[in-house]
């Protein structure tokens, strides 16, 4: 090959490389770590917790407000169940008013939950610890319920018709932090809890790892600052979140909503 020949086909090697868009070089604006600002973040009182009705009676836990029906034995061993996101559950008498019960994935605790019925058996405290995949971080809430329905006669005291309210959850370091990394159409997304994810910007799903909720994700480009995540389980739509970058790129806005109650929540993050 002459020396203009070898010219020629250098040349036509680097036009696609010169011509090519410069976002396809430039560093996505959600590339890197970021915190949430929970003290400038916009977070509804949230949507009351739905009525439960539930009995433990004769060695025997019945949950009818759960969907599908859960009927298993109460005697603190692993109990298989299907169409949740556990797939055994153990429910346990501590006492004629409390009860314990724990959820479990592939033999790994998910859940675990106490509740405790008042003396005058009228309002009813619902402890509740969820566990991470991959990670010993855990999130607690507390919620108070107040009766709607008589106890079945010889039942646990915690069994009937429920109405609440949520008092509080506690939320850690860990939970407020996020790492996304792009590469072309590609993005990931990473955080301490063990929560990640790698799914291109098509639409289509991609797994989820390290939250027993949420199996896979789909992710859509709404614009060069705005990525919409869709989160599912088993193929039905939990929660979507559209994450806006701004413009100095210091800044990210992330507005959830959550499919089952419809609540909305606005979270502000700052990169790190």
């Amino acid at each position: 090959m002459s020396k203009i020949e070898r010219l020629v086909a250098y040349t036509l090697f680097l036009m696609p490389v010169l011509w090519a868009p410069a976002s396809s070089f430039a560093q996505s604006p959600f590339d890197g770590t970021w915190r949430i600002k929970m003290d400038v973040s916009k977070l509804p009182p949230p949507p009351p917790p739905p009525p439960m009705f539930f009995s433990v009676n004769k060695g025997m836990y019945d949950c009818f407000h759960c969907r599908p029906n859960i009927h298993v034995k109460a005697n603190g061993q692993d109990q298989p169940v299907t169409g949740q996101y556990f797939d055994t559950i153990s429910v346990r008498e501590v006492d004629p008013k409390s009860i314990a019960i724990t959820f479990k994935k592939n033999g790994k605790t998910v859940r675990e939950e106490t509740l405790a019925v008042s003396d005058d058996g009228n309002t009813l405290t619902w402890k509740i610890t969820r566990h991470w995949e991959n990670s010993d971080q855990t999130v607690s809430s507390e919620i108070t319920y107040t009766r709607a329905g008589k106890a079945p006669a010889g039942a646990n005291g915690t069994s009937g018709v429920w109405s609440g309210r949520i008092n509080k959850e506690k939320v850690s370091e860990y939970d407020l932090i996020m790492t996304y990394k792009s590469r072309g159409d590609e993005l990931s997304m990473s955080t301490p809890i063990g929560l990640s994810y790698t799914a291109k910007l098509d639409g289509k799903d991609y797994p989820v790892k390290g939250w027993y909720q949420w199996n896979s994700v789909s992710l859509k480009r709404v614009d060069d600052r705005t990525i919409e995540e869709t989160y599912k389980r088993d193929g039905k739509v939990v929660e979507v979140n559209k994450l806006t970058v701004s413009p100095d790129g210091k800044k990210m806005t992330i507005v959830e909503t959550s499919k089952p109650t419809g609540g909305i929540s606005t979270n502000v993050a700052e990169k790190q």
